[in-house]
């Protein structure tokens, strides 16, 4: 185990040492990484953020709860504990319908339709909140609610929901579609920079395969450099990330102000930043992995034709 880590660790030592040597050509290669990764990153950070600060709007979708007109207080109480113990409910906000009465006989609009009436026939109302503001979760709360004693209609601004829900699904769609094929240009990117790698150490492969030596051994330094330029590349990506997210910042401000809302762009939390990180560091390592095992597979085949044709 001790000889296996110490093998590792040389290689990985005599691979920085030979990025170091040819700094400007590594340094170009890490930031064509970056910016392929800031892309889809910076795409998902946005529509994180978007959806954060979709909740301090007034269109926040709501559901309101209209009790039957008869309902006595205790059974009014008791549709606000089943609200309280509802897990589904981030917090909801009771009329009563003398409150309701009230504002209707003070609108402008409908003073006199209510001056004609002898009783309140407004119900008492809760307006609620969910903490999923999913369409498919809001549909399932209001058709739960729906079968509540002494709840005699709920309704659901459905609407804007399904707007809010189809806009934020396309986006995902269009970020994953995006990661994808960034993602096969950052191997292909890894892939054709291993493969110069590999050129200029050509007699160097052909001397190591001659005395014995195996692919694995031959593959190892190659690996690490896609691994550690994939690496680099998404420090990178975070810092472009991080760089742009400042500038929007100072942009917002006056979008802040307007909504009375405090805007402030956040970037990736440190599981999504290790994620990134560890994504980069694969997919580096595959574009090494294919690179030098194809012209591994091409030199056995050259060296198997040789044989074959001094044979004859």
């Amino acid at each position: 185990m001790m000889a296996w880590l110490a093998i590792n660790l040389n290689v990985f030592v005599s691979t920085i040492r030979r990025m170091l040597r040819s700094p400007f050509s590594n340094f170009f290669s890490i930031c064509v990484i970056g910016i392929a990764l800031s892309l889809p990153t910076g795409t998902y950070v946005l529509f994180e953020n978007f959806q954060s600060f979709s909740s301090h709007f007034n269109g926040s979708p709501q559901i309101s709860l209209f009790l039957d007109t008869a309902a006595k207080p205790e059974q009014v109480k008791d549709i606000a504990k089943r609200l309280a113990k509802d897990p589904g409910v981030d917090h909801y906000r009771f009329v009563p319908k003398s409150e309701a009465f009230e504002r209707f006989r003070n609108s402008a609009e409908y003073s006199d339709v209510t001056a004609g009436l002898a009783e309140n026939p407004l119900p008492d109302v809760y307006i609620v909140f969910a903490k999923d503001n999913s369409s498919r979760n809001l549909e399932g709360m209001r058709t739960a609610m729906s079968a509540w004693p002494e709840v005699a209609h709920v309704q659901l601004d459905s609407e804007w929901v399904r707007k809010l829900d189809s806009l934020l699904k396309l986006g995902q769609v269009a970020t994953a579609i995006l990661a994808v094929l960034l993602g096969a240009a950052l191997i292909f990117i890894t892939f054709n920079t291993i493969r110069l790698h590999i050129l200029t150490q050509k007699d160097e492969i052909e001397v190591a395969k001659l005395i014995g030596a195996t692919n694995t051994f031959i593959r190892r330094p190659f690996l690490y450099l896609g691994a550690i330029q994939g690496l680099a590349g998404g420090i990178a990506a975070w810092s472009i990330i991080a760089t742009g997210l400042h500038f929007l910042n100072d942009a917002s401000r006056d979008l802040a102000q307007i909504y009375s809302v405090k805007l402030a762009l956040s970037n990736l939390d440190a599981t999504d930043t290790l994620f990134l990180l560890a994504l980069s560091s694969l997919l580096g390592w595959t574009g090494a992995w294919l690179s030098v095992t194809r012209h591994l597979w091409q030199m056995d085949w050259e060296n198997h034709f040789t044989k074959l044709a001094r044979q004859f």
